[in-house]
């Protein structure tokens, strides 16, 4: 009005207070001059947002719905289930976890064979192939014996192995069983720990029925090893002697120690020494006799002279011979050492060629005569024919 203006009679002015409240928030977001980048960028976040926040939702309502039907599945999982074959691991531990509580593998070992029949020879072809998980404190020098229960006194012995648990024979041995013998033979398989100079001790025993294998096919299996049997098998006795060996003057020296284990009926026992050259007597020696015990000790050295161009053609042997109930002198026992021997005397023989000039002493089981006969291809003397009067 002061300013020359007339008011419009028609216009209605509100007050200030009512108009100014509502319009402020939108006339600053229009003023200020904002980017365009900015609005997306907030939009971008609040998009952002509410995934995150549904999420966090559906994470916690699966998780809560997961803990309530937990208890539903325990209740459900009973002995019914436990036959399915899907299920059984979690009623009960696998079969190889209680083998440790039966005798199983880890507590005994197992043992790989093979085996081969020949109709035509009629003989069975074992081959024992190696051991494994063999029980024993720390480490072993395991060894094996290998016999059939239809032939008594035939007995392979392998190759003894230093400081292993799963030794490695690699050894085959042959049985004569007639077919008709089959069924009702068994093969038996001892594992033994080598000690020089104490008692071997037991490592473990499979025992096989061959009735109950098929033959017909070369088989080739593990085997669980079981405790050793209660029965030891008949025993012929120990002998203990040394062996050394001079390369450069080619002496063999041959110390009979001891001997014992013999059978209380025999009487005057002494040892003969024999030395074979390509499968033919060649020298021989013997000690004094021991009456009236069965642990003679003899201590007693015998020196032979075999150059080293013929050590590989030749074979000791050492017998133990006393006069049984019929005042008969007969050998108990012999062992049998050089490149044709196996097991323990083998082993014995490598020894001392391993440690020249150097005596090597050790026990040895041993063995049937006629055994150790059969592998010298050795034929048994005939009885001289009396001319008749």
């Amino acid at each position: 009005m002061k300013m020359g203006h007339a008011l419009n009679p028609f216009s209605t002015s509100a007050p200030l207070d009512a108009t100014a409240g509502p319009s402020l928030i939108p006339d600053l977001i229009t003023r200020i001059p904002w980017p365009r980048w900015t609005l997306f960028i907030a939009i971008l976040a609040a998009g952002v947002l509410l995934v995150s926040c549904l999420l966090c939702v559906i994470c916690c309502y699966c998780h809560r719905h997961r803990h309530r039907k937990q208890p539903k599945d325990k209740e459900t999982v009973g002995l019914g289930s436990a036959r399915n074959s899907t299920t059984t691991h979690l009623v009960q531990p696998d079969v190889d976890c209680l083998e440790p509580c039966s005798g199983g593998d880890q507590q005994w070992g197992r043992l790989l064979l093979s085996l081969e029949y020949d109709f035509g020879s009629q003989e069975i072809r074992v081959g024992l192939r190696q051991a494994g998980n063999l029980k024993a404190e720390g480490t072993a020098d395991p060894y094996a014996w290998v016999s059939v229960s239809t032939q008594s006194g035939r007995r392979h012995e392998t190759k003894v192995h230093r400081g292993t648990l799963s030794p490695m024979f690699e050894e085959t041995c042959c049985f004569l069983v007639p077919p008709a013998e089959l069924p009702k033979a068994t093969l038996k398989v001892q594992l033994w720990d080598f000690k020089r100079f104490s008692e071997h001790e037991p490592l473990g025993e499979l025992q096989l029925p061959l009735g109950t294998v098929d033959l017909q096919h070369v088989l080739e299996s593990w085997y669980q090893l079981g405790p050793p049997g209660t029965t030891e098998p008949e025993q012929m006795g120990e002998l203990c002697f040394s062996l050394r060996y001079v390369p450069s003057s080619g002496s063999l020296t041959v110390v009979v120690l001891e001997a014992r284990g013999l059978n209380p009926g025999l009487a005057e026992a002494y040892v003969k020494i024999q030395l074979m050259l390509n499968q033919r007597k060649w020298k021989k020696s013997k000690t004094s006799s021991k009456k009236g015990t069965t642990t003679p000790y003899f201590n007693e050295a015998f020196v032979f002279l075999v150059p080293v161009s013929q050590l590989q053609s030749v074979d000791l042997v050492l017998a133990v011979w006393a006069r049984g109930l019929q005042l008969r002198t007969e050998p108990v026992g012999k062992v049998l050492l050089g490149s044709r021997a196996s097991g323990q005397p083998l082993q014995h023989w490598a020894d001392m060629l391993a440690h020249a000039r150097r005596p090597i002493a050790q026990w040895h089981h041993l063995r049937s005569p006629r055994e150790v006969d059969r592998v010298l291809a050795l034929q048994p003397r005939l009885p001289l024919l009396r001319p008749r009067s």
